[in-house]
């Protein structure tokens, strides 16, 4: 029965045919400890689950629907994020929402102001997801429906903060200047200067300032603390001192006020969010760059006639004309017209594709000559531009390792340092026996010194750039994870067919054994390899059918992965495969093993034919290496890394495709299924691997390797396995991407050696550690600068990685 304790919960379901799966699922979970009741629907595709949280969790109810072999589905929601002032307003966000019943995941990147959300629909919906930001006092900035519009909107909200921080500085800067001038020229008596000073710095500290305050109070309310802490207690201490000092005198007699501290403090740190926004504005000018290429009208044709429509209109399966030098709206297939076509923004290529009636094209390319209907495959968030913001952003939501360590210190951060001022200042007063002006010129500057924004940023403005600059030349870094593991590589695992070589193999020799002659030889083992899909057989059906051959189904085919096919034909029994297929048949191929290992020897394959259990003989076909294999092969081992083959291929074969390569190691006659094995072995050798393959069929060994890196995805690429996604189908971009990765950790570890350097350094100096020989830094106006170009350093730094060049011929590239 149902108690007070007990919840239910519905979740949705994916993988379900048939009622037996709904069976299944509710079975599993019934006897699950805690659920008290279970009911799954297929027609809605949900479950719903009655159970007692105190004995199973939700998490243990999803992962027994898994074990089962079905799905649940969480969706995934993308927010941007106004009103956040530094890392711990960030934090502050993932806090409350994972706090959230069907909330599986809160991520917030700061530097993007981006928040990702993994959710339960059925528990939270998207409107809860906003007030819950909403209720711990940020914004949420609303998309309009197109990719296009949607970074309008945010270009939109970034030039308003931008324009409005102008004005505040403005402002700051025109009542600072006065508050200057009159501290330090005295025109008027004593009282009258500070009531002067008083009226002028007052506006800059609770109207230009107010802005600190509010952070503050978000910071507080949600039991944290911020960077807006910080400069509202430091500014709000020297405001204070001389509201007093100038109202009632007689409490510090004879002291001088700090309004042009607190106001100049106020002017550098607006000054510095300015610089920053600016400068993490020019960070992401990359993503803005993709995000802006969308198309926004489409010419269909409707009801007969071409009609204009917005581009979110077109609906799949639609025919759409594009006109030269017209962007192509939406992917799709080619059906009339010939023309090239510009795929830089997708691939990086810059030479334009010719495309004709049955070949794919992407939105966003320029159609360069001639005039294409196309229909239309992939609209909306499915097209392959919509795939690669997409995979962008997720990127730019996830935090490398490296990143966990400037987390943790920023959940202590502030505190630590509001405890620094206060003993330093306590320490000064009653140790140092300085007097009360200089113990409080101490605690304000070690407040205001401080930055936690540059720990803060420090990871993802290099990652922005980083994976920015990767998807303007088609290569797409999946997460801050794999950038951080590719620095540590030590070898480079490459699948040979169809990513070393070619992958389209032709029929090179043909040995026919007697009564067979070569004519008849090469129907026999075409109508062995008409079903083969595997690119050798397709190689030998190819060449048939130029001989024009009459290719007949067989009537029974059997495909035998890593051996070959078993077929049967007009009552004869067809083998056609390499040794290992021949040995467990029993036939002795002894009068073929010389001509066998001639040809293998010059790289090419040989396949072994028999009829009815006699030797029938053998056929040769070739997959030349891609004209770049080498090039990057060399490259790679000049970065260092060992570069290895894996192929099905016997040895010998193998060896002769390694040679031509430049390929010192090689794992021959690896069946599919074993490939990550191989790459478990080296890993048990103490390699940290990359394996690189089509994305599809080497999907277990990509997932295996510690970085998987699928080349030549094409327009599939949502489909793709794989932490690093190379469009085009060029191995250089291998190394490349390698490249990349390295220059954006490298620009992390800069960040974050400057981000806790900047704090270890300057804090104690402000506290008075090396007084008197330096004591700059007591000035809070000073503390206050060098607090404001600590975060404009980090920034500016890792916008410097859009120099980022590739070059295949240093070795320390």
């Amino acid at each position: 029965c149902m108690t007070e304790e007990n919840k239910k919960i519905a979740l949705n379901i994916g993988g379900m045919t048939c009622v037996n799966c709904a069976h299944a699922i509710e079975k599993r979970l019934k006897r699950l400890n805690g659920v008290i009741n279970a009911t799954v629907v297929l027609a809605a595709e949900k479950a719903f689950i009655d159970y007692n949280p105190v004995v199973v969790t939700q998490k243990a109810i999803e992962d027994a629907i898994i074990e089962v072999g079905y799905q649940v589905i969480h969706e995934k929601i993308t927010l941007q994020i106004g009103g956040m002032s530094c890392i711990n307003c960030a934090k502050s966000i993932e806090k409350a929402l994972n706090k959230h019943a069907g909330v599986y995941n809160a991520n917030v990147n700061f530097a993007t102001e981006k928040l990702i959300v993994e959710y339960n629909p059925e528990q939270i919906s998207v409107a809860g997801i906003k007030k819950a930001v909403q209720d711990v006092g940020y914004q949420v900035v609303e998309p309009e429906k197109t990719i296009a519009d949607t970074e309008g909107s945010e270009s939109k909200a970034r030039s308003q903060h931008i324009r409005r921080l102008k004005t505040l500085v403005a402002a700051s800067v025109a009542l600072s200047i006065p508050v200057l001038i009159f501290t330090w020229v005295k025109v008027f008596p004593p009282l009258q200067n500070n009531i002067l000073l008083f009226l002028l710095a007052s506006p800059v500290q609770f109207v230009i300032g107010w802005t600190f305050y509010v952070g503050a109070y978000k910071g507080l309310r949600n039991k944290s603390a911020n960077m807006d802490t910080l400069v509202a207690m430091g500014t709000s201490t020297a405001w204070i001192y001389s509201t007093i000092v100038t109202f009632a005198p007689s409490i510090f007699p004879g002291a001088g006020v700090f309004f042009d501290t607190a106001t100049l403090i106020m002017t550098f740190i607006l000054v510095g969010k300015l610089l920053d926004a600016i400068a993490k504005g020019r960070t992401s000018e990359a993503i803005r760059k993709l995000m802006g290429l969308q198309a926004k009208i489409a010419r269909v044709i409707r009801n007969g006639e071409e009609q204009e429509i917005p581009v979110e209109d077109v609906q799949v399966g639609e025919i759409v004309i594009v006109r030269p030098g017209e962007k192509i709206p939406v992917d799709g297939t080619v059906v009339e017209g010939y023309s090239g076509v510009d795929e830089k923004v997708i691939t990086g290529e810059s030479v334009p594709v010719e495309k004709k009636s049955g070949d794919q094209v992407v939105g966003a390319t320029l159609n360069k000559t001639g005039v294409l209907k196309f229909q239309a495959t992939k609209v909306g968030k499915d097209t392959v531009l919509a795939q690669i913001i997409n995979m962008v952003e997720d990127a730019l939501s996830s935090k490398a390792p490296v990143q966990r360590l400037a987390d943790v210190a920023s959940g202590y951060f502030v505190p630590a340092i509001i405890l620094i001022a206060t003993l330093s200042a306590l320490a000064w007063y009653f140790i140092g026996e300085a007097d009360y002006i200089f113990s409080l010129t101490v605690f304000i500057a070690v407040l205001i010194v401080a930055c936690p924004c540059a720990l803060g940023l420090a990871t993802p403005t290099a990652i922005m750039v980083g994976v920015g600059k990767g998807a303007e030349n088609g290569i797409l870094i999946k997460s801050g994870e794999a950038l951080e593991t590719v620095h540590k590589l030590q070898a480079v695992v490459f699948d040979k067919t169809g990513t070393l070589t070619k992958g389209e193999p032709e029929v090179t020799d043909i040995f026919p054994e007697k009564p067979l002659d070569e004519k008849k030889f090469l129907q026999l083992a075409a109508i062995a390899e008409k079903n083969s899909e595997h690119p050798l057989g397709e190689a030998v059906v190819k060449k048939a059918a130029e001989k024009n051959l009459k290719i007949e189904d067989p009537e029974f085919f059997n495909a035998i992965p890593g051996h070959g096919v078993e077929v049967k034909h007009n009552g004869a029994t067809i083998l056609l495969g390499n040794r290992k297929l021949m040995q467990i048949n029993n036939i002795n191929i002894s009068q073929l093993e010389e001509k066998m290992t001639a040809l293998e020897e010059d790289g090419k394959t040989a396949m072994l034919m028999a009829v009815d259990g006699k030797p029938a003989g053998l056929i040769a076909v070739a997959d030349t290496l891609k004209e770049t294999s080498t090039e990057a092969v060399k490259a790679l081992q000049q970065m260092g890394l060992e570069v290895i083959m894996i192929t099905g291929d016997n040895e010998r074969t193998a060896k002769a495709i390694a040679r031509q390569a430049g390929v010192n190691r090689v794992l021959a006659e690896v069946l599919p299924n074993e490939k990550a094995n191989e790459i478990k072995r080296l890993q048990a050798e103490g390699k940290v691997v990359a394996m690189v393959g089509d994305g599809i069929n080497d999907a277990p060994a990509l997932a295996q390797a510690n970085i998987g890196i699928a080349v030549g995805s094409g327009t599939d690429v949502a489909l793709e396995t794989g932490d690093i996604v190379l469009i085009k189908n060029d191995l250089r971009d291998v190394v490349v991407g390698i490249q990349l990765s390295r220059a954006t950790m490298r620009k992390i570890r800069q960040n974050l050696f400057w981000a806790f350097f900047y704090n270890i350094a300057l804090v104690p100096m402000a506290a008075g550690i090396l007084y008197p020989f330096i004591h700059v830094l007591f000035d809070p106006v000073y503390a206050a600068a060098a607090m404001a170009s600590s975060s404009v350093t980090v920034v500016t730094n890792a916008s410097l990685l859009k120099r980022f060049r590739p070059t295949l011929e240093t070795k320390n590239a």
